[in-house]
């Protein structure tokens, strides 16, 4: 069974496409800048890591990365040989069994089943230290459309619906904003003095719309 919701078939397309592209480096740029400097940083859907993974690596921080594409982790491996990635889909993760100071989700969240969707968010929840910051990208209306790559069913909540999810874990929705092609982000913060409840009870657990995938390659 594919994992990748349809990745993998079409990984060396993506892996060129996205490669010639650096939209949305400018905004991971902004985004680190509100973490802890030379921290650790989990990339969930992390495909073969140009170019998010690699602007966080030129940065200073210790990435981990996760994906379901064997070709695309294995274009990672070769090009970032001392990150630690793991070739899995991001719902089944133990994510490596830490905690990060920040979690970025690019292109992912809207490839997922809405259950699948709220399901990660309370992982990463757990998986954040007190003060990290998650941001993702996803649609800002609640909408459905099929992957222009793939041909598969992307679903995006809605920023209500992720404003509601976000909060119910115990994180604060810090901004909404759109990079140079036109993708939207959400700067998802986790309070530094208010401990995630689940963190606790936990402690010992395993860790009609555009084309949105088009965008984020062509801009």
């Amino acid at each position: 069974m594919d994992q990748s919701n349809g990745y993998e078939t079409i990984s060396k397309n993506f892996m060129s496409l996205r490669s010639r592209s650096n939209i949305g480096v400018a905004t991971v740029h902004d985004w680190t800048a509100t973490l802890s400097p030379n921290g650790s940083v989990l990339d969930v859907g992390c495909g073969h890591g140009i170019p998010i993974s690699g602007a966080l690596i030129d940065q200073g921080f210790t990435v981990y990365g996760i994906d379901a594409s064997p070709s695309m982790i294995a274009a990672f491996r070769f090009r970032f040989p001392n990150a630690l990635v793991e070739c899995c889909a991001v719902e089944d993760s133990q994510f490596f069994g830490r905690k990060f100071d920040g979690v970025i989700a690019w292109g992912l969240i809207f490839l997922l089943s809405p259950d699948v969707q709220a399901n990660l968010i309370r992982k990463i929840a757990l998986a954040l230290r007190p003060g990290g910051g998650f941001l993702f990208t996803a649609p800002r209306q609640a909408c459905e459309w099929s992957d222009n790559l793939t041909r598969q069913k992307s679903v995006s909540l809605g920023s209500d619906a992720y404003r509601k999810i976000i909060n119910s874990e115990g994180l604060t929705l810090v901004d909404e904003t759109e990079d140079e092609g036109q993708n939207h982000y959400y700067w998802v913060s986790k309070p530094s003095n208010v401990a995630n409840k689940r963190d606790t009870e936990r402690a010992d657990a395993p860790l009609v719309c555009l084309d949105v995938r088009q965008e984020m390659i062509y801009g």
